[in-house]
């Protein structure tokens, strides 16, 4: 069984053990975590296609740990203006483990 959820304005398909990082959830680590816009299940004898949303669908998951992503450089440039900006951006994420996938 599988689901497609939305969290942080992204799309992921998940199944129970699946380990992924979202955008920041500010919840302490170890906590517990429910993902109700539930957009499809995939189950064995088909799949479930929500209108936006699933109903009743929910996915748990815990938090594993958050940080921050690997520094990325943004590097603006005209050429023979003299004009260059130059900045990084780390980004914030949240690692949940995915406990359970209930429909």
């Amino acid at each position: 069984m599988y689901a497609v959820i939305e969290q942080g304005g992204k799309q992921y398909r998940v199944a129970e053990g699946d380990k992924f990082r979202v955008e920041k959830i500010h919840a302490e680590e170890g906590a517990n975590v429910e993902f109700d816009k539930v957009i499809l299940l995939g189950k064995d004898d088909g799949a479930v296609i929500g209108t936006p949303y699933v109903e009743g669908a929910k996915v748990t998951a815990k938090i594993l740990e958050s940080g921050k992503e690997d520094k990325i450089i943004v590097f603006k440039y005209r050429r023979k203006k003299n004009y260059r900006k130059f900045r990084g951006h780390r980004q914030q994420y949240t690692l949940v483990q995915i406990e359970a996938i209930n429909a």
